[in-house]
């Protein structure tokens, strides 16, 4: 069996074909680095963003709008635990209240952790006090258009400024007064007519003012009445981007709005503790505890996850909304003023 079995081996050997030789690959430039072929590093644009971004800081302007005495300028103290309001910048108490809505815009820069901000707090001594309140919505609505028109003109010249500045009204924050009732006939006028042209997020003022069970009831009545009367606030439902914005956004529309907030810059000493609160003869109200008030809510909202969502909706929905009509109606650019014709002559 032996000489048999070499014999089909050596047949089989013969039908087999040899291995082919592999090409020669062409050697790698010595120039090139071989850590190309692993990890290159995209994700360093994060950390080039950032630089960047710190350099140049931040713009955040926010308007506060409602009635004399609901305590807007000490919010916003709170808000930025910093005397940022009108009451800490020469304003007098003893000043008669404004005939007619006067606007009030005071510029800071915050710094914390080496970011610099620059907030502009814009106040509205005058509006909603008068005994007849027809159109007192006016002149903010003419203020926050001016600036997108101060944007748009320095946008269409022809050398333009590698930064422009950003007066645009970022967030306005409406005080709903604690009525425990209803809103106002003004405060649905107001909400109808600025919605369509800035993000308005509004607040329950002086909430320490309402048990829980009323503060709850007025909460579900004022969404019910926004939701009636078809007013959007921030964050507007129609620019969820993802699926995660619409979870997030959902809960704060259905659970967290209105606002229902309690200001103050005073400290007071609670359990060995420095707080922020209001002092009563029955206890101190803290202002950043969640059982007392939902101003922590308030803050981590505007200023920790949505602060550059606010500014990106200005930008991309209301500014573009204006810049669109003004270019349309103008066949494509602004009205020539003497200024701009003055700005386009020196240009050439």
């Amino acid at each position: 069996a032996g000489p048999v079995e070499s014999k089909n081996e050596a047949a089989m050997s013969e039908l087999v074909p040899e291995p082919r030789q592999k090409p020669v690959v062409p050697m790698k430039p010595m120039g090139i680095n071989a850590s190309l072929l692993g990890y290159i590093g995209i994700d360093t644009i994060i950390e080039q963003m950032r630089k960047k971004t710190m350099k140049t800081g931040f713009d955040f302007n926010i308007m506060v709008v409602g009635q004399s005495g609901l305590g807007k300028s000490t919010l916003v103290n709170t808000l930025f635990k910093s005397q940022v309001s009108r009451k800490s910048s020469g304003w007098n108490r003893e000043e008669k209240i404004p005939k007619t809505v006067e606007i009030k815009a005071i510029g800071h820069v915050i710094e914390e952790g080496g970011v610099k901000m620059k907030l502009t707090v814009i106040d509205t001594p005058g509006f909603g006090d008068q005994i007849n309140n027809e159109n007192c919505w006016e002149p903010i609505e003419k203020y926050i258009n001016e600036q997108y028109e101060k944007f748009l003109k320095e946008e269409v010249n022809i050398a333009r400024k590698k930064r422009i500045p950003d007066t645009r009204v970022h967030c306005c924050l409406y005080f709903i007064s604690p009525t425990g009732h209803s809103l106002r006939p003004l405060d649905l006028e107001f909400m109808k007519h600025l919605s369509k042209v800035v993000n308005i997020i509004p607040v329950i003022a002086k909430a320490d003012t309402m048990t829980l069970e009323e503060k709850t009831e007025f909460k579900q009545r004022v969404r019910k009445e926004l939701e009636v009367n078809g007013i959007e606030f921030y964050p507007q439902k129609e620019f969820d981007e993802d699926l995660e914005d619409k979870t997030e956004n959902d809960k704060i529309r259905q659970e967290s709005m209105p606002f229902a907030v309690v200001g103050s810059d005073k400290e007071y000493q609670v359990n060995g503790k420095r707080v922020l609160g209001r002092k009563t003869p029955w206890g101190i109200i803290e202002v950043e505890n969640l059982s007392h008030c939902e101003f922590a809510l308030l803050r981590d909202f505007v200023i920790r996850t949505h602060l550059q969502d606010l500014k990106e909706v200005t930008h991309n929905i209301h500014y573009e909304t204006y810049r669109a009509k003004r270019l349309n109606d103008n066949g494509g650019l602004p009205p020539m003023t003497v200024e701009t014709e003055e700005n386009h002559e020196s240009n050439l």
